[in-house]
């Protein structure tokens, strides 16, 4: 680790030497928050220089940010594997592992029926996670960053406009990490391209992407006595000494996704006009669990060695026409027609012959619906109602509405009433392992559509940032284990992890309450985030922590006349025990329990952060607390998090 570091000090210190230039302070963010537009960023022409707002970042939803090349504490938040800040989600050990959730408010509702595996989705980049670009130069953003033992992060971008309306981009993402426990491997890969188009005039837009991505992860089970690794103490300190449940297992997802989203007005001159709107969506994945042993931990098998694939595509399209007018805002009426095929290449026969867990799952569900939007001034907001044609008893009504004071103060709130219909895997699943498939004689996979009522609300603002939600479920799904645990006898012994899907008859009321506020005085910061949540159930079903914080004491400065701007400081997270859920390999989610506890455990990490131009160096010390305040600290109740860990990352941009 000192070598990497001492390459890392020889590279930046040339910058410090020769790099004299006063910095100008690029910021950018939401297009209503204050950007210095004289940041000067490179010469687009000859007697053109391009600035910051020059670089577009578009959403689907055609809301606009800027490339932001600052350095500031929420930059520091999103330098991780999935770039964003994940306050709210507990990772497993190793990096391109699950994610244990912390902030239900972070679950995001479709009333559309999914292929499931949620645990392994968390870094799966869905439609909406893909953005679209506008650039005044070729924009290139490189991001490197060391894993656990051996690997790295490498995620490299770059994006162009060949013309003015022209845009292409392509991006690739990939990740190795060997992990500290026996049998932890992380091999992901993330490959999409981009490219957006409107003509001069503004009558046709068309966006586009294609996405290939595939997370594989060696599953261990978790360790199997968690006294050893609690007891700090040699051996065990040495992660490779802990026995763990599996030791040839290993999951895999893929999928690839074409996309496609088109608009053309009708009208050549007068913007109220008549819009056509066409969106298409097909995508294909599979999920597959391999183990060349079956374990004891998953009950007993049929077959010697155990494979099972999980395979699924979907085609969806969308056709709308809709009244565009600059007074009123955008009516818009559309179909829908969403088919889907999950499926697998074998069925399950009963004692007496008769099939009892069926191969596919396939269907066709058409809704109409009807969106309002209407933007003007200070104002944005939409309303959208959506129902099925045909015999699935979909729903959903899902309104929005922004209001900005100013750059810096800006109020929204959404409600949502939804008619969810199940994700795929809990109507069918099939296994080797004999416990692991559904439906069955034992099992009633007549499960109702839930129902889901959420309303939010959020104030950004220049001197608090806040946030409430009150969601109410009906008819819940979740996972949770069948098994009966008994004392074990001999030290061999294991009781068995029996997982299946359930619904949850009586309602279940979430709040939560959110809270940021930072601090500064001279050259010190202090921000704070505090999560409250609270559940009204008759079980344990839906499972969070009641508190949850994330503090980060830091100092800011310049150096070097300017040239070199950095921060270093101390970053604390905390949350309260609960009955967290637990992760099982063979389904990829996480499933309810009320045996264990977890949390109630200081994270504490120091960095230094610092910025040369363009060019951005992260060094961490991760949990740097682990060794001297217990060895208590749990992901998922069989699954420790990460040890002391000495990062370091680069995040460098080019404008060329």
């Amino acid at each position: 680790m000192l070598k990497k570091i001492l390459i890392v000090f020889l590279v930046v210190f040339p910058f410090l030497t020769f790099s004299q230039e006063k910095e100008k302070g690029s910021t950018s963010t939401l297009k209503h928050v204050p950007i210095d537009k004289k940041d000067k960023v490179v010469k687009a022409a000859a007697d053109t220089t391009a600035t910051i707002n020059m670089y577009k970042i578009i959403t689907l939803d055609r809301d606009t940010t800027y490339v932001d090349t600052s350095l500031s504490i929420k930059k520091e938040y999103e330098v991780n594997y999935l770039r964003k800040d994940n306050f709210g989600l507990l990772p497993l050990s190793n990096e391109g592992q699950p994610y244990n959730t912390l902030d239900f408010g972070l679950t995001k509702f479709n009333p559309f029926p999914e292929m499931g595996f949620r645990a392994k989705h968390s870094a799966y980049m869905g439609v909406d996670d893909i953005n679209y670009y506008n650039v005044a130069t070729p924009y290139t953003d490189l991001m490197y960053r060391s894993v656990l033992e051996q690997g790295q992060v490498l995620d490299a971008f770059i994006t162009l406009n060949t013309s003015e309306n022209l845009n292409f981009a392509v991006g690739y993402k990939g990740l190795r990490s060997l992990g500290r426990y026996i049998n932890e491997l992380s091999s992901n890969g993330n490959f999409r391209f981009i490219t957006s188009y409107n003509t001069s005039d503004k009558r046709y837009f068309v966006k586009l992407h294609f996405t290939a991505q595939d997370f594989s992860n060696q599953e261990n089970g978790g360790i199997v006595n968690q006294n050893d690794f609690e007891s700090g103490k040699a051996p065990y300190t040495q992660r490779e000494r802990l026995d763990v449940y599996l030791k040839d297992a290993t999951s895999l997802l893929k999928g690839n996704r074409y996309f496609i989203d088109h608009t053309f007005r009708l009208n050549k001159s007068n913007p109220n006009s008549l819009v056509f709107h066409h969106q298409f969506n097909y995508e294909n994945k599979f999920f597959e669990f391999t183990e060349k042993t079956p374990s004891a931990r998953f009950g007993e098998s049929y077959t010697t060695s155990i494979s099972d694939k999980t395979r699924y595509n979907r085609m969806y399209n969308m056709l709308g026409v809709a009244y565009s007018n600059e007074t009123i805002g955008t009516i818009e009426f559309y179909l829908e027609d969403f088919n889907y095929n999950y499926f697998y290449r074998s069925i399950i026969l009963g004692s007496n012959g008769t099939i009892e867990t069926p191969n596919s799952v396939s269907d066709r569900i058409n809704t109409y619906g009807a969106r309002y939007t209407y933007q003007k001034d200070k104002w944005k907001g939409s309303i959208l109602f959506s129902n099925s044609i045909t015999n699935q008893s979909l729903a959903n009504i899902d309104a929005s509405a922004r209001y900005t004071f100013d750059e810096r103060n800006v109020l929204s709130a959404r409600y949502q009433n939804m008619n969810k219909l199940p994700n795929h895997n809990f109507i069918l699943y099939q296994s080797d392992y004999k416990n692991y498939n559904w439906p069955n004689s034992s099992l009633n996979s007549s499960f109702k559509n839930e129902k889901i009522n959420n309303i939010e609300f959020e104030a950004k603002t220049q001197w608090v940032t806040a946030s409430a939600q009150y969601t109410v479920l009906n008819d819940h799904l979740y996972f949770s284990n069948d098994h009966i645990d008994v004392p074990l006898v001999k030290p061999t012994d294991i009781n068995p992890i029996l997982v299946s899907p359930k619904q949850y008859g009586g309602t279940i009321n979430y709040l939560s309450l959110k809270v940021g506020k930072e601090f500064r005085f001279w050259k010190l910061a202090l921000d704070n985030t505090f999560l409250y949540q609270k559940v009204d159930q008759g079980s344990h079903v839906l499972n969070v922590p009641e508190f949850v914080t994330r503090n980060s004491l830091y100092y800011s400065d310049h150096v070097f006349k300017r040239a070199l701007y950095f921060q270093t400081g101390f970053t604390f997270q905390y949350f309260t025990k609960y009955y967290a859920n637990d992760y099982n390999p063979i389904i990829g989610e996480f499933y309810s329990q009320d045996k264990k506890k977890i949390g109630d455990f200081p994270l504490m990490d120091f960095f230094i952060n610092a910025k040369i131009r363009q060019f951005r160096l992260f060094i961490k010390a991760e949990h740097f607390n682990s060794s001297f305040t217990g060895y208590n600290y749990y992901s998922a109740p069989n699954y420790p998090y990460k040890d002391f860990t000495l990062r370091f990352g680069v995040i460098w941009d080019f404008f060329s």
